[in-house]
């Protein structure tokens, strides 16, 4: 149970307190007003836990020598290109063009901005907490009075007795909390470090539109190509199934080779739906991450890869130089810099918590006219200052405070093992991006190999048939392995484009330096006194 204690008023009309000379009250004042400004705050000041984060990433030499042995055309300046914008490193307009309308219109970031406005003037709320507050207060009330009230039973024997009336009523008030113990201040810290939690947030929603946007854009690119392969491969497969009909007609092969090539023709056909789905559905994602209806832009950017040397075009996989210590992500990692700043707040909601235990002072006073006379407003006569000194002080609560404590220790022990669970999940992050990264680009220069043996393969076929040595039935197998092979490293380099676009991701990249590094973090909202 909360017992408050009686709030002190002093007035002009009442007598001093036992003992209490101005002089003493001045001085009783001034010190509790020192005592708020130095705002000596109780509970923990925040430390930044230790990672136990290893020296290197494991894959990061593979890393190292995958950069080194680049062959893709990235320049110098490629690798030191920052993380920011690593998306025009892939030397690609339609990507670069994507990305940016993708930022400037998704919803989902604007959702996001619009939370980190809500959680910055939550945070100038709880600042404001802290200073005083200055209202002003007027009223003209106009009253007819009742014989039958307890006033008007008593008045209306008295000559003259008028029971119309007009009360004037002006005033300015002031309050002030003193902060003697800090539980504002603590409250104000963590409002701030929710508010760059929220920061980090937004920023962590910029990360994942950009891998997003680039991801859909190299699986539509796939889709293109892969199409263009199975056209191919269909049309082989038809040319094939025509052979093998004029060979039945003429004796020279059976009804089952015939079904053979119909079968072998109607599989290839099988092949387009799904290539069909892939295009438009990711074709649909890009115009929802930019914001649009589906059918709005993806469709019309994505119109200049539709010509062949877009599809014949390898892509540009960028080297990777900026994945130096798993500690870096400390500062890059949108989702561990938020989980610190939530670990940064849970710690100040400990020192709010323990506030509680301690008296809260207050200062207030009213400055006020109160007439039946509006013609003597304002004036000496009408003149009734008011000043208060309250106190709260929760002595009798069963345990609640306690409770309360306990709860804000529970919560900052699940923000630390949230944190050094982001922590890991970063460094796993890195580590599954670079081995699926490296292994991919080495199973994309075997298909690079396995395509050009096989095409040397199909024009030995086609020379062996010039020369009469082999059927066009086994120039036009050829011909479709071939196509096979190729289907495959379509595959091979998406998949590539895409182990790079996780690699950016996974280091945290596709956000500016606006959000306050780790060590920034910590300045802010490191109490000023113990």
């Amino acid at each position: 149970m909360t017992a408050p204690l009686p709030t002190i008023t002093s007035t002009p009309s009442m007598p001093r307190l036992p003992g209490a000379t101005p002089v003493t009250l001045r001085n009783v004042l001034l010190a509790l007003s020192v005592g708020a400004l130095a705002g000596c705050a109780v509970g923990p000041d925040y430390v930044a836990p230790k990672a136990s984060l290893p020296a290197h990433f494991q894959g990061g030499a593979l890393l190292s020598q995958r950069d080194a042995s680049h062959e893709t055309g990235a320049t110098a300046a490629d690798k030191t290109l920052p993380l920011d914008t690593w998306w025009t490193s892939f030397h690609d307009p339609v990507l670069t063009g994507i990305v940016e309308q993708a930022l400037a219109q998704n919803l989902d970031l604007q959702a996001a901005m619009a939370r980190v406005a809500q959680a910055r003037a939550q945070a100038r709320e709880a600042g404001a907490q802290r200073l005083p507050s200055l209202t002003l207060n007027g009223s003209v009330t106009r009253e007819h009075q009742s014989l039958d009230g307890p006033l008007g039973v008593v008045a209306r024997n008295v000559p003259g007795y008028n029971r119309n009336m007009t009360i004037y009523d002006i005033g300015a008030g002031a309050s002030w909390e003193l902060d003697l113990f800090g539980g504002l201040q603590r409250s104000a810290q963590a409002a701030g470090a929710l508010a760059q939690a929220a920061q980090a947030q937004r920023d962590g929603v910029r990360v994942s539109i950009v891998a997003e946007a680039a991801d859909a854009y190299f699986r539509v690119r796939a889709a293109q190509r892969r199409l263009a392969i199975a056209q191919d491969q269909i049309e082989t497969d038809a040319r094939l199934m025509d052979i093998v009909r004029l060979r039945l007609k003429d004796g020279l092969a059976t009804a089952r080779e015939l079904a053979q090539a119909e079968a072998l023709l109607a599989q290839a056909r099988t092949t387009l739906p799904p290539l069909r789905i892939e295009r438009e559905t990711q074709l649909n994602r890009l115009d929802v991450l930019m914001g649009a209806a589906p059918g709005t832009y993806a469709r019309r950017m994505s119109a200049s890869t539709q010509d062949d040397d877009m599809k014949a075009r390898a892509l540009t996989i960028p080297a990777i130089g900026d994945a130096s210590a798993p500690a870096d992500l400390l500062r890059r990692r949108p989702d561990v810099i938020a989980a610190e700043r939530k670990l940064a707040a849970s710690n100040e909601h400990i020192g709010a918590s323990l506030a509680e235990y301690y008296p809260k002072l207050s200062l207030s006073g009213v400055l006020g006219f109160d007439t039946l006379a509006g013609a003597r407003v304002p004036s000496v006569a009408t003149f009734q200052p008011l000043a208060a000194l309250g106190l709260r002080w929760r002595l009798f609560d069963f345990g609640r405070i306690d409770a309360e404590v306990a709860q804000a220790r529970g919560a900052n022990a699940q923000a630390l093992a949230e944190y050094r669970l982001a922590v890991l999940h970063a460094t796993e992050d890195v580590e599954n991006a670079i081995v699926t990264l490296v292994e991919l680009e080495q199973q994309r220069k075997d298909l690079a190999n396995a395509v050009d043996a096989q095409t040397r393969a199909r024009d030995s076929a086609q020379d062996a048939y010039t020369g009469g040595t082999v059927s066009l039935y086994e120039v036009l197998d050829a011909d479709r392995q071939l196509l096979t092979v190729r289907d495959a490293d379509a595959r091979a380099q998406t998949d590539n484009a895409r182990a790079a676009v996780a690699t950016f991701r996974a280091l945290g990249g596709g956000w500016g330096s606006e959000t306050p590094t780790l060590a920034q973090t910590q300045t802010q909202t490191q109490p000023q006194t113990k």
